[in-house]
């Protein structure tokens, strides 16, 4: 019998007909695959679905560049940069453009309909304080209005609109309305600001402190990041302008590592944290810092897991002063919009004090690593249990970027011509033995 005709129309078939146990997918994971197979996919295509009534004619509106500054708590999301593929979980921008289209803001939910950009992706887990995204958006303003900043005050709301429509663990909190000509959140940034929180317990902080200097400066941090040659990366280097070691104000007990630079690596700061973490439990030296961004001596990544996502967070955006955030202004939105956060806030407090008690009865003292065995901190609480530590210069290393991304060229090619073969064979009837497809 010729199965499921309706799909055997393209180069699919192999991925349908695979091991793949979709009875443990998600229902929007299953939607997202269907889309997939259609040409569509991840969460913009989810969405497009979905009917729109009272559609805006964006022809004839007035459209404004305008940049928004928000607030994130990043753990029930799948990271900041909206997906194509299906993910467990959303991603901050998906919300916030699903918002923006919501109240018809902007034509559509793909980001280049409104010429959107980001300051700082941050990954999944990982929070920011100060994230900013420049884009399009429609303006309650004639074209003529628009000219002139005096008009400014009969503007849509955007920050209080938005923050009725958004969930209440994300929060506008300012907008420019009139950004510099040829703003960028990416490239019209001047500096991002990170921060680490971490416990004390079980570290030398005055060893951490003596190391976290040695990374300042403008160096190559291809020992520091995530290696990958899909992203054909061939310059890492990078300036990092202040990298020291705080105590958490009003937190004993907890410090930060605290990071200012102009830009950052994919899972940079993660992977410095993962090292100074490893100086502080006494397992390498502070001069590890300076021997690994000697690419001269140590031109491959010795292999260590980095730090845990959550305890990260894009602190701050930096930007010249023509980029001006103002605030909300109406009262009564502005006290709605608290209320949602305190809520959120309060929720996890609650949690805190709750999970201290059951803390304190299940765990009463330190924990006790048993004789032969090291607890390797990874910045979640939990740390690994290892026999010994291996001194990361005895490690196995990656191999080199330029390596890297020469292999992933060659396997790209093959793909592409393997691809282009089968659709080939596909047309004349004769693609592995499949069932041909008129």
């Amino acid at each position: 019998m010729r199965p499921f005709p309706s799909l055997l129309k393209n180069h699919h078939l192999r991925l349908l007909m695979s091991d793949t146990d979709y009875r443990k997918w998600s229902k929007p994971q299953l939607i997202s695959r269907i889309l997939q197979l259609e040409g569509k996919s991840g969460e913009l295509a989810l969405m497009e679905t979905k009917p729109r009534k009272n559609e805006v004619d964006f022809s004839v509106a007035t459209i404004r560049q305008i940049a928004l500054k928000f607030s994130y708590l990043g753990w029930n999301y799948q990271g900041l940069a909206v997906q194509r593929e299906a993910t467990d979980l959303p991603t901050i921008e998906f919300k916030i453009l699903e918002a923006l289209r919501q109240c018809r803001m902007i034509p559509s939910l793909n980001p280049i309909d409104c010429a959107f950009s980001r300051c700082g992706r941050t990954d999944k887990g990982v929070s920011a304080m100060n994230q900013v995204i420049g884009l399009n958006v429609r303006s309650r303003l004639t074209p003529e209005e628009l000219k002139s900043p005096e008009n400014d005050i009969k503007e849509l709301d955007y920050i209080n609109i938005l923050n009725q429509l958004l969930p209440s663990d994300i929060r506008i909190h300012g907008v420019c309305l009139r950004p510099p000509e040829g703003f960028d959140a990416r490239f019209s940034c001047r500096g991002r600001h990170y921060k680490y929180v971490f416990q004390d317990e079980g570290l030398d902080i005055e060893s951490m402190k003596k190391a976290a200097p040695m990374f300042e400066g403008v160096h190559d941090f291809r020992n520091f990041c995530k290696v990958d040659g899909a992203k054909q990366m061939t310059n890492y280097t990078r300036a990092v302008r202040s990298s020291q070691i705080l105590p958490l104000e009003g937190h004993p007990g907890y410090y930060v590592f605290d990071l200012k630079g102009t830009a950052f690596l994919w899972h940079q700061v993660r992977c410095m944290v993962a090292i100074l973490l490893m100086i502080g439990q006494g397992f390498e030296s502070p001069d590890i810092i300076t021997k690994l961004l000697d690419i001269q001596n140590h031109p491959q990544k010795p292999v260590y897991v980095m730090a845990h996502d959550i305890p990260l967070v894009l602190y701050d955006c930096i930007y010249d002063d023509d980029v001006n955030f103002q605030p909300a202004t109406n009262a009564n939105k502005i006290l709605k919009s608290h209320q949602e956060f305190r809520g959120v806030y309060y929720d996890y407090h609650l949690k805190y004090i709750i999970s201290n008690f059951m803390r304190n009865i299940v765990m009463p003292g330190p924990i006790q690593v048993t004789a032969g065995k090291q607890l390797h901190n990874t910045g979640d609480g939990k740390g690994k249990f290892a026999n010994k530590h291996v001194k990361l210069l005895n490690r196995p290393t990656i191999e080199e970027p330029e390596v890297l991304n020469e292999k992933w060229r060659k396997k790209r090619k093959l793909i592409i011509e393997k691809e282009g073969t089968e659709e080939a064979q596909e047309a004349n009837g004769m693609s592995n033995g499949e069932i041909p497809v008129k």
